[in-house]
This record gives structure tokens, sequence and C-alpha cells, in this order.
């Protein structure tokens, strides 16, 4: 798997030139842990983070500072970049060595993409393994205790294993996993 199947765009971007606080906006207001900066033919030339601006912030209360900052005067540069062709469990490596949330991803030296750690760990959840955990997640809260009951997903069909008190109580088990989202039919083992 390549860096162009998982990441995310258009990417919400910022210029050097644009002020720290627009930016930090953007970060805020999008959920973003950074935004590539590009200067005008869409080259990244650095990267705004939130710990970028948190320092920013704490720099200018301590010193008193009443000019406005750009982007250019706290974003890390140069900036670590990956290719569209980039294998993702490369990307894996580069984001856990050095500590990065998310890397921009160019072509042709053009920012086409970004890739955060959430895009990178996607491909290993299966969609089966997300409904089969809402399903654990329904049983732990019914019977008050995490495991009395596990669950195995079968195509979209719920297979519960366990002790059960009564027959009533498999009906009631079985009812409620047929509540989930993805579950087709449920039944014991």
């Amino acid at each position: 798997m390549r860096a162009s199947d998982i990441m995310s765009r258009p990417v919400v971007t910022t210029t050097p030139g644009s002020l720290l606080m627009d930016a930090v906006v953007r970060l805020t207001e999008g959920g973003f842990a950074g935004l590539p900066v590009v200067d005008e033919e869409q080259q990244v030339v650095g990267m705004i983070t939130e710990s970028d601006a948190l320092r920013a912030a704490e720099q200018a209360n301590t010193t008193g500072t009443a000019t406005a900052p750009r982007v250019a005067d706290v974003m890390t540069s140069p900036v670590a970049v990956v290719s569209t062709n980039d294998d993702v469990m490369d990307i894996a490596r580069l984001m856990l060595g050095d500590r990065l949330r998310s890397l921009p991803v160019v072509e042709n030296g053009e920012l086409v993409g970004i890739v955060s750690r959430r895009d990178v760990l996607k491909p290993l959840v299966r969609p089966d393994d997300v409904v089969a955990a809402h399903v654990q997640s329904v049983l732990d809260a019914y019977s008050g205790q995490h495991g009395r009951w596990s669950v195995e997903l079968a195509g979209r069909v719920a297979v519960i294993r366990g002790e059960f008190d009564d027959t009533a109580e498999q009906r009631v088990v079985i009812s409620l996993v047929r509540t989930v989202p993805g579950i087709a039919d449920a039944r014991i083992e």
C-alpha cells in the first residue's frame, strides 16, 4: 500500500506570510495537528504545528511582544515530506522515528495530499473488526463485565460464545446484537 492510497486531500494549507493567528484558527477549527506551509507554486516550505503555535504564544507572553507573528516566524523548516509512491510501512517508521503526527505528500515537488497517523492506522482495521468491537462493547455493557461473552463475525452474522443463565438471556443478547449496524443476524454457539 502506498501513500496515494491513504492520503487525505484536499489539504488545508497556509503560507509563510499568513498571520500565525489565522493558521491557529485553521488548526483548531479543522482539528489538525499541523498544516503544510506552501509557497505560490504549492511547494512545501515548512509545517506549522500545534507545538509551534504554543511555543510562539509562550514566547510572546514572556517577552511581551506586541507584533503579530507570521507563520514564517514560527514554522518548522525544513520539513520531511513523502511521495505518493512511498510505502505505508516506511511512512509509519518515519512518523515513529521522528515523532511526527502528519506528513505532507508531494508529487513532482508539489503538495498533493497529507498523511496522518490515523491514515496510516486505518488500513490495519478491517470493517469487520470495527463491527465486532461495537458488538463486544454492547455485550460488555449489557452484562456489566468485560468478556463474559465473546463475539466473532462470519460475514455479517455475529457468533456469540459464553455462558448464559437461561434461554431468555440468550434471546435478549441476540436481540441486542442485531441492533448493531452491520449485523444481519446473530446466533449463540
